[in-house]
């Protein structure tokens, strides 16, 4: 017998893994990504371009029915088709162009000898070494006495 929709609003959304039944299945299992997510800025970019583009092909079948029907919207069509393409090809261009310079920006080069890698990598060491440093002279003033040795001769 399957569940109905308001069995299913009923049932507890926060079951954990040991209360569900024995024949439970998930719908998918969560994998992790094959590649990064893209930058804000370039995704950015991108959904803009794709949503020009595709507002451009639909600029352009307009204008081939219009021509097949004898319309007089044919003339314009075409005249915003040919806009289009040009706005189209700035945004697939703005896209290329932003992924540059936020790679430029932010370092990150697919070559395995990197210079942004090596500098990376050196500041990791100059954080570590100052955190290292900053920890000692917690330990110091911890300790109590100014520069005193932990096991003072005795006086005699």
């Amino acid at each position: 017998m399957s569940m109905g929709t308001a069995e299913r609003r009923e049932a507890p959304a926060d079951t954990t893994a040991g209360e569900r039944g024995p024949g439970y299945r998930p719908l998918w299992t969560e994998e992790p990504a094959r590649r990064r997510r893209m930058p804000d800025p370039v995704r950015t970019a991108a959904v803009r371009a794709v949503l020009v583009v595709a507002v451009t092909l639909i600029l352009a079948m307009v204008a081939f029915l219009c021509t097949l029907a004898e319309s007089w919207l044919a003339f314009p069509m075409v005249l915003a088709s040919v806009a289009g393409t040009v706005v189209a090809t700035w945004g697939v261009l703005d896209v290329w162009v932003t992924r540059q310079v936020w790679n430029q920006r932010h370092g990150v080069v697919s070559v395995p000898s990197s210079t942004a890698r090596a500098m990376r990598r050196e500041r990791r060491r100059a954080r570590r070494q100052a955190r290292d440093a900053e920890r000692g002279q917690e330990r110091i003033g911890r300790r109590g006495g100014a520069g005193q040795l932990s096991h003072p001769r005795a006086a005699g």
